[in-house]
Parts: C-alpha cells; sequence; structure tokens
C-alpha cells in the first residue's frame, strides 16, 4: 500500500475520531478544557520515549493501551471526557493516530472559533514578539485570528515557511539558494 494512502486513512480516522470528541466537548461546554487535556497528553508523548513505543507499537495489546492510558490519564489528573476518548481510541486500536487526532481536534476547535491555523517551519524558534507581529501580518491578510504552529527545521538556514490552508509562502534562505543555483546553471 502506498505511503499516501496510509496518510489519508490516518487523517480519516483523525479527523472522525477528533469531530466526534468535538461534537461531545460542545455539547458539555468544554471544549477549552478537552483541547487544555489533549495538548497535555501530546506534551507527555513529546518527552516519554516509552509512551511513544505505546502509541506506536503494535506489539501492545488494546487492553494493555487502554489500562495504560487510563493510568496515565488519572496520574495527570487529565477530565474525565478526554480521559474517556483515549482510553476508547486505545480500545480500538487507535492510539497510532492519537496525534493526528489531537490536530484535527485542535483544527475543529479553532474553525468554530472562527479562528485558523497556520503551520509555521522557522529556522530558529521565534521570539514572542516575533509571533506576535507574524499573527497580525496573517490577520491582515486572511481578515481572521491565527494560532500558530510553530517548527524549528535548522536546515532551513534562515527565513521561514508559512502554510495557511492551501497557500504557503517560503522566505528560506534554502529555498532562495536553490533558486539562486538553477539560475546559475542555467546562465553558465
Amino acid at each position: 500500500m502506498p505511503v499516501a494512502d496510509t496518510s489519508q486513512r490516518i487523517s480519516g480516522v483523525a479527523e472522525r475520531y477528533a469531530s466526534s470528541l468535538f461534537d461531545l466537548a460542545l455539547e458539555a461546554g468544554s471544549v477549552d478544557a478537552v483541547a487544555a487535556d489533549l495538548d497535555r497528553f501530546k506534551a507527555m508523548i513529546a518527552v516519554s520515549d516509552d509512551l511513544k513505543r505505546l502509541v506506536s507499537s503494535p506489539i501492545f495489546t488494546s487492553d494493555e493501551q487502554a489500562s495504560a492510558v487510563e493510568a496515565l490519564c488519572a496520574q495527570a489528573k487529565i477530565g474525565t471526557l478526554a480521559a474517556n476518548f483515549l482510553k476508547v481510541v486505545a480500545s480500538n486500536r487507535r492510539l497510532f493516530a492519537v496525534p493526528g487526532m489531537i490536530a484535527a481536534f485542535g483544527e475543529i476547535a479553532a474553525r468554530h472559533r472562527g479562528e485558523l491555523t497556520a503551520e509555521v517551519i522557522t529556522a530558529h524558534a521565534l521570539s514572542s514578539a516575533q509571533e506576535t507581529e507574524l499573527k497580525e501580518a496573517l490577520k491582515g491578510v486572511t481578515g481572521k485570528t491565527v494560532t500558530l504552529n510553530v517548527t524549528v527545521d535548522s536546515s532551513l538556514l534562515g527565513g521561514l515557511i508559512v502554510k495557511v490552508g492551501s497557500r504557503q509562502i517560503d522566505t528560506s534562505l534554502r529555498t532562495k539558494l536553490s533558486t539562486l543555483k538553477l539560475a546559475l546553471k542555467e546562465v553558465g
């Protein structure tokens, strides 16, 4: 099976689960609390190799994953709705898609609030002043409040890449150098 098919399937699974969770959270009036709980679980995955292995490895049974998730949620004081959601995901052997589900939930919640999410890849970490300036610039272009998902990729050398919806702006030094190199090849 091609990689693109797998990522689409995971994305579809993530979107369906996230949409169902969002509907429940909206009905309960706890969208922000659930988002915070999911972000806390995402942060736990980021810092724990054991949790990454539990989430991604097919070796663990659904019962093992569900009981581990239940214990982690209790320890991290993750709210009932998010904890039950994560247990159901684990019981259904879909824990591998949790990072996508968390991202999809964030996007659905942002859309509900009338916000856009911009994926930003930078060569160096942005200061809070730079993030604020970028948010304001994007708000001026889109007319909506923009939330930034910032990742650092030192291979860009300098500059940044911003993706909002289907639009992408690439001001990275790596791209500029590649363009220059191509132009010089055509001249010579």
